[in-house]
């Protein structure tokens, strides 16, 4: 029988300290420079928080036109269910009621935002994509294709109001 060791465990090292001029410089990483990272498909790494001021910095952070459309769907889940709680998870937003768990998130991806129901086969009608998962279904929102705003917005109202997802 072979003997083993123990790893020493790694020495503490203070976080690295990068000089402003190299932060201007363009010399540092965009997280560094206080930029936030865009994951594989463009998608914003934005830490796990819980309140708007995440939802907000994740939405600021997401690319091109999916800025104003992850704007646009903040403004009408905000509207539809007043008192929604949100946080970021996993990288993406979440949207949810006190007690009852989250029923939407969305994500970037390439050439689309991904919002997922996660309720969405017990909504009529039902959300366009579905899933490996046999209760949540999605809509996939592309550059240059108008939201039905209206239909958008009864999902979520459905949504809200049917148990949510506990994470």
């Amino acid at each position: 029988m072979g003997k083993t060791t123990a790893r020493k465990p790694a020495p503490d090292r203070p976080a690295r300290r990068v000089p402003p001029e190299a932060a201007m410089s363009g010399d540092a990483s965009p997280a560094e420079a206080g930029k936030p990272v865009l994951l594989s498909g463009g998608n914003p790494q934005i830490a796990k928080g819980y309140g708007d001021a995440p939802v907000q910095a994740y939405i600021a952070a997401m690319p091109g036109w999916k800025r104003d459309a992850g704007r646009r769907l903040d403004e009408i889940v905000a509207r539809t269910v007043p008192d929604v709680r949100k946080a970021v998870k996993w990288n993406s937003p979440f949207y949810g009621v006190e007690g009852q768990g989250w029923f939407l998130s969305f994500h970037c991806f390439t050439n689309y935002i991904k919002v997922g129901f996660f309720r969405g086969a017990s909504l009529h009608p039902l959300p366009p994509v579905g899933s490996r998962q046999k209760d949540v279904r999605y809509l996939h929102i592309h550059e240059g294709e108008r939201l039905d705003e209206a239909r958008f917005a009864a999902w979520v109202k459905q949504a809200s109001q049917l148990p949510g997802e506990r994470m």
